[in-house]
């Protein structure tokens, strides 16, 4: 066999074992989201991929049946032939003892490189570039060679099963898409331009909607802003000029004893009326929807749709009030950073680049989504970052106390009857973490 006849057999192994390296890569590779939309666009080519990932065994058998037998053959043919051309090269320029193992290390390792690079290396590379595309152009000869290496896959197969079962190896695989599986996904269309930040900003926050509950976005007790049953019409103008909100619970003495809400449309009907006395009973008065605190966000939405409700009390285990909480709040967490608020109404203000000011009640995923931090330790403990400085400290926190947590120094500036009204963030310098890790 002369030199001619050698190269060209290495060439085909080499193609061949680059087919099954190209094959194994782009078919493992593919993305079934991605296939799923070509299949829906009618490429029928996607299915037979799809089918073949959920019964992958007998491919990869085929491959690896494939794959060892052209290493192999590639590598005594190649070996032998190539090495009497190598030992009459190196015979110009050296004839000791050790001219025959010189000329066996110089053909094996060019074969192997060869293999390497060409059958293995680059084939692997470009699948990896576009898995989907190259599993499209593959998929048909790959089927075509299963069917002929069958009885042999079978058998390997067979033996690879019960090994698995000896073992107790589960073969199944997950499909299951998580919300890091989705978020990875966002992240990466962020990445190459696909997903505009601020779209991204709003579905990984609507993916948090099954994650926060309604303690994250209510107004706090002593926030609320309510009518009593009895009380004046001068009061009752007085609480709608300096509170614009469009409904108000109505209760008797305390806000624990909830009677229903008003619409703010319906009172100033009466009072574009001229009428002085003000029955809030004769307003309209609707039924208040009362939710646990524990409810998670997206079961509210559920709520609010099944009873064509907008407004709730969010009530504690103790029967007590602890907040209200509208259609309107849970927009606004979906929304973000992305809401225009006026200034007084912004739980996070941004001092300059390296420093913020964050109202105590802040929800601590708002404070995760504004600086940035992956996670917060413990923080089913708590819900705001009040919550977190009280966990950390193991106190009721004093102004100048601090916190240090993921790069930033959290700082206790103003209190107010013991209740943690703001604190002051910074950003650690590098040289400030080195000394105090």
């Amino acid at each position: 066999m002369n030199l001619f006849e050698t190269s060209i057999i290495i060439l085909v192994l080499i193609l061949t074992s680059s087919f099954f390296s190209i094959s194994e890569i782009a078919l493992a590779g593919a993305r079934r989201i991605k296939l799923k939309l070509l299949s829906e666009s009618g490429d029928t080519r996607a299915d037979k991929i799809l089918q073949l990932q959920e019964h992958s065994a007998e491919f990869f058998a085929t491959s690896q049946i494939g794959l060892n037998a052209v290493a192999i053959l590639g590598g005594s043919v190649g070996e032998s032939a190539l090495r009497p051309y190598f030992k009459d090269f190196i015979a110009k320029f050296y004839q000791g003892v050790w001219l025959e193992n010189i000329a066996f290390i110089t053909s094996f390792s060019i074969v192997t490189l060869l293999f390497i690079l060409f059958a293995d290396l680059i084939p692997k590379r470009l699948a990896m570039i576009n898995p989907e595309k190259a599993s499209l152009a593959v998929i048909n000869p790959v089927l075509w060679v299963i069917k002929l290496c069958k009885p042999l896959a079978w058998i390997i197969n067979g033996l690879a099963n019960l090994i698995f079962r000896i073992f107790k190896v589960n073969t199944i695989r997950e499909e299951n898409i998580t919300f890091d599986d989705v978020s990875a996904i966002v992240d990466a269309g962020a990445q190459a331009g696909v997903v505009l930040q601020q779209e991204q900003h709003f579905i990984e926050n609507v993916f948090e909607l099954e994650e926060r509950t309604v303690a994250s976005s209510m107004t706090l007790r002593e926030d609320v802003v309510f009518f009593t049953s009895g009380e004046s019409a001068d009061s009752i103008r007085q609480k709608i000029a300096d509170y614009p909100y469009s409904k108000f619970l109505v209760c008797g003495n305390t806000i624990d004893q909830i009677i229903g809400y008003v619409d703010t449309k319906d009172i100033l009907v009466k009072l574009m009326n001229n009428q002085n006395q003000i029955q809030l009973s004769e307003t309209g008065m609707r039924t208040v929807l009362i939710i646990p605190d524990t409810l998670k966000l997206s079961e509210l939405l559920d709520r609010f749709r099944s009873s064509k409700e907008k407004f709730a009390v969010v009530m504690n285990e103790y029967a007590l009030v602890v907040g209200v909480i509208t259609l309107s709040d849970i927009m606004m967490t979906v929304m973000g950073d992305w809401v225009a608020l006026a200034d007084d109404e912004q739980q996070i203000i941004r001092r300059d680049e390296h420093s913020w000011l964050i109202d105590g009640v802040t929800p601590i995923e708002d404070v995760m989504h504004a600086l940035n931090i992956e996670n917060f330790p413990d923080w089913d403990n708590y819900e705001t970052i009040a919550g977190f400085m009280m966990f950390k400290l193991r106190k009721i926190p004093r102004p100048a106390d601090f916190v240090e947590h993921e790069d930033y120094k959290f700082e206790v500036v103003d209190i107010d009857n013991y209740k943690i009204d703001q604190l002051l963030v910074t950003k650690l310098p590098v040289d400030v973490k080195e000394i105090l890790d």
